[in-house]
């Protein structure tokens, strides 16, 4: 993050937020499925999908700050339904941003790609260590903002 400017901030922590969201719904619902292939497709990410979505992503706006319209495409299938998912947040994140989203995306793309392969190398047998931290880093900031708004009124019921 020390080299991010305000906006490719903003844009890496919408990222970050998305991925915890998509990650943890992900595993919730592979874990439910009795049907293997029901499990094979909603089979949760690991760091290397991450890593390979955000590249095909890089890659792509890349080649579109440069003038030419060229998708890239992850070879992993779950990397290409999270690239499919990301999609409809990036067009709604970069709608007046032009050649400067797609600069600041790259960038961004790039970042999230680096960490999600630098997360816990050489650990043996743990392949999220990425996704792991992002949801607790993710889940403690909710939670802290939670802690600090005024507690709700809780409903009262009288009982004649």
């Amino acid at each position: 993050m020390r080299d991010l400017n305000d906006r490719q901030s903003q844009l890496f922590f919408l990222l970050l937020a998305f991925l915890a969201r998509y990650s943890a719904k992900k595993a919730r619902y592979a874990e439910f499925s009795a049907d293997t292939y029901l499990t094979a497709e909603l089979e949760s990410l690991v760091d290397d999908d991450v890593a390979e979505a955000f590249a095909a992503l890089a890659a792509t706006y890349e080649t579109a700050s440069r003038g030419v319209l060229y998708e890239h495409r992850p070879q992993a299938p779950p990397a290409e339904r999270l690239l499919s998912a990301l999609k409809p947040l990036l067009a709604e994140a970069g709608k007046a941003g032009g050649s400067a989203f797609e600069r600041d995306a790259a960038v961004v793309m790039r970042k999230v790609e680096e960490a999600s392969r630098q997360a816990l190398p050489g650990t043996p047998g743990h392949h999220r260590g990425f996704l792991d931290l992002v949801g607790r880093v993710i889940r403690a900031q909710t939670d802290g903002d939670r802690a600090t708004e005024e507690p709700e009124a809780a409903p009262r019921l009288i009982v004649p």
